[in-house]
């Protein structure tokens, strides 16, 4: 791995870091969006974090950059690119090559599509490859409706062998789950070379401390620090980690346990009271309660930092298809990768292929145990911190919006 050296400019104009089409998904920071350049390996792959969000709960959104044997980048998951992020990218462009390829690994996160077309328009020679299956709600537009340049995008196919960068790379495409109302899929990529594992939302793994990008702008920390929305929170590195974990369990649980939602009479009564109750600060609203044992359930969530997959989609997306997803998941713990690199929270992680597909043993009945790796069943998630979602999946399956869970194999 290279040194861990990012790219941050501390100076920098507003337009620089313009996002003006942010209302088509409007995700915190809004139309202002910084971008982190750090190299992961040394002249070989570069990865870009920007910041994403809703009501403060902020994560990092993650492109990762390869530099191809034969000259020029492979671009995995776009950002939005502003003239900041643009600038950085440039600069490997001058030294490396231009952007010959753009690649689209997901159909249902319009967090990641939303930037494709704008970014391949930046960079007219390039070619667009896109996951299978791709569609968009309420209407199902072809692509090039969507933004992604007709003459230049492609399906990916089964084999990679057919694509210029066959050599260089594989990829395993995750049979499309239906979801009802929407559909879900993930291509994950693998560099040869570099031994390295590109995925977008499938594994994380969460730092204990907030990312760099994270702590650019202090006031989402600062704000999920506070205990009541009367409360004056300091500035300082252990509030900030405070409300960096805090933030993890809302982003990946939506409501864990140790989350309660006080009387609106209370919630009311200290926005009253709070210091600030502008527009900024939800006129002083804050209607989350914390136990004092909450930080019981981030360590849990984060053990020794190992891998797992987001409760989200153990609780409401894979389960629909085990069979598919483990299926996914034995393609892809074949390669041997030494690094893995998601799309969000935090990257590089070092790990092996048999740690990949221990994350994954939630769907069987009886997850099957490698040596020195856990079992799952003996440390799984704490069950009630999925209660919410749960609920949710529950009251999905009662409407019949998506197709229920399918047994564990």
């Amino acid at each position: 791995m290279a040194d861990d050296e990012s790219v941050i400019t501390e100076q920098i104009h507003s337009k620089d870091v313009s996002w003006p089409f942010w209302p088509i998904v409007p995700l915190y920071p809004y139309g202002k969006r910084r971008t982190i350049r750090k190299e992961v390996i040394k002249n070989t792959i570069w990865t870009f974090d920007q910041l994403q969000g809703i009501f403060y709960v902020v994560v990092p959104i993650r492109m990762t950059v390869v530099k191809l044997d034969e000259g020029g980048l492979l671009v995995y998951a776009p950002v939005a690119p502003t003239k900041e992020c643009l600038r950085l990218v440039q600069e490997l462009v001058a030294e490396h090559g231009d952007v010959k390829y753009i690649i689209l690994p997901t159909i249902s996160g319009i967090e990641h599509k939303v930037f494709v077309g704008p970014f391949a328009r930046c960079f007219p020679n390039s070619k667009v490859f896109v996951a299978p299956n791709q569609w968009s709600f309420p209407l199902n537009l072809p692509l090039s409706w969507l933004g992604l340049p007709a003459k230049r995008t492609q399906i990916l196919p089964e084999d990679s062998s057919q694509l210029p960068f066959g050599d260089e790379f594989d990829y395993a495409i995750l049979k499309t789950i239906n979801l009802g109302l929407g559909k879900f899929t993930e291509v994950a990529f693998f560099h040869k070379r570099s031994h390295t594992l590109l995925v977008t939302d499938a594994v994380v793994s969460v730092p204990e401390n907030p990312p760099a990008i994270v702590q650019l702008d202090s006031y989402p920390l600062l704000f999920h620090a506070k205990d009541k929305g009367s409360d004056v929170v300091a500035d300082t590195q252990a509030n900030r980690c405070k409300g960096w974990q805090r933030i993890t369990l809302f982003a990946l649980y939506f409501q864990p346990s140790v989350l309660e939602v006080p009387a609106w009479s209370e919630v009311f009564r200290d926005a009253w009271q709070a210091p600030e109750r502008s527009k900024k600060a939800y006129f002083g609203l804050f209607p989350f309660k914390w136990q004092d044992n909450w930080q019981r359930s981030f360590y849990a969530l984060r053990g020794d930092g190992r891998l797992f997959v987001a409760p989200v989609l153990q609780t409401l997306i894979l389960n629909r298809a085990p069979k598919e997803t483990l299926d996914w998941a034995d393609k892809v713990a074949s390669w041997d990768f030494q690094w893995i690199i998601p799309c969000h929270f935090d990257a590089p992680i070092q790990a092996e292929p048999q740690q990949f597909r221990q994350a994954f043993s939630f769907l069987e009945k009886q997850p099957a145990t490698s040596a020195g790796l856990f079992n799952s069943s003996s440390y799984p998630l704490p069950e009630e911190d999925f209660k919410i979602l749960q609920e949710i999946d529950a009251g999905l399956n009662k409407t019949r919006i998506v197709p229920p869970a399918k047994e564990k194999i």
